[in-house]
């Protein structure tokens, strides 16, 4: 029994002393910051990218203040970003910002701070199978846009900016899309309020996107819908000053009003879509509000009273 606990504890002193050689190995020959700088920058090169991470983060913790430490934690940046480490590209990036708030490239923190969440909002299955981003969680696309936006305001004039510009405008057609699709599933589904919000939302706060002619549509039908026919003329005249040739309209300039409301029936649902049929002909709410009834007191001619009738309380005359 005692022979057997030896030979376990030599062998447990012997993996040890294995990882350690191993550990020692891994940076062996690397003794100055420049040595390891260079090192991490050949295997960044060389697409080495866990190699390079393991490298800045020795540089970075063995010579914290040293003179190619800031660089060094840039380029850590990038070889996060590369290697699909997003979080840690982002986590990089705001360290860098808060360390080094006067550096001549803290613009490019910030750009790839914002690359990190668009290359997130992209998801991993969209790098092998072509899938719509609008129809994606837009998270990432709104931190991404964000982001950017930080990026402009703070340095306008920065190498990234042209870059971070147009990016933004894809994110705002592809947040703006977002919201059409959901505004369809809502009006589909008889959530007219629903719809008109998003729609309202994309007209509101998506100016310059294509899709502000949709989410007008979307209000003027949604308006009509709901018997509000002020709010849908006054929609309806903006969609056809602004946009004439939108599908909406027909060559006339008059609004063609869906019908494909989704009410599937139980055929449909158990079928999964393959018999039956998705389509109701919901009928409008009524395009013109019924009048108010009248008030015949209110119109009724005053009568004529006689001074008969007024000295006797109307008893008499």
């Amino acid at each position: 029994m005692r022979i057997l606990f030896l030979i376990t504890l030599c062998l447990a002193f012997a993996s040890c002393s294995l990882f350690d050689g191993e550990e020692r190995d891994e940076f062996a020959g690397l003794d100055t910051e420049e040595q390891f700088y260079v090192t991490a920058q050949r295997q960044l090169n060389a697409r080495n990218y866990r190699s390079a991470i393991a490298t800045y983060e020795a540089l970075e913790s063995r010579f914290p203040f040293g003179r190619f430490a800031a660089q060094g934690q840039l380029e850590l940046i990038y070889a996060y970003y590369s290697n699909l480490d997003l979080e840690a590209a982002r986590t990089a990036a705001d360290r860098f910002i808060r360390l080094h708030p006067d550096n001549p490239n803290i613009d490019y923190a910030y750009y790839m701070k914002g690359m990190a969440s668009f290359a997130e909002d992209s998801g991993f299955m969209a790098r092998f199978l072509p899938t719509d981003p609008s129809k994606r969680d837009p998270g990432g696309a709104r931190d991404a846009f964000a982001e950017f936006s930080l990026l402009l305001a703070l340095y306008p004039d920065s190498d990234y900016a042209a870059d971070a510009r147009a990016r933004m405008i894809f994110l705002r057609n592809t947040l703006a899309s977002y919201e059409i699709h959901v505004a369809n599933y809502y009006l589909g589904r008889r959530a007219y309020v629903a719809a008109l919000n998003r729609g309202r939302y994309v007209v509101e706060n998506f100016q310059g996107s294509p899709l502000v002619a949709d989410g007008v549509a979307i209000m003027v039908e949604c308006y009509l819908r709901m018997g509000l026919d002020d709010l849908a003329g006054t929609s309806l005249s903006l969609l056809k000053s602004n946009f004439p040739e939108h599908p909406a309209l027909d060559e006339s300039g008059n609004f063609i009003v869906r019908n494909d409301v989704t009410n599937p029936s139980l055929l449909y649902t158990a079928s999964f879509g393959l018999l039956g049929n998705n389509v109701d002909n919901t009928p409008l709410a009524p395009t013109q509000r019924p009048l108010q009834p009248e008030n015949p007191e209110m119109e009724a001619p005053e009568e004529t009273r006689s001074l008969l009738n007024i000295l006797t309380f109307g008893l008499l005359g």
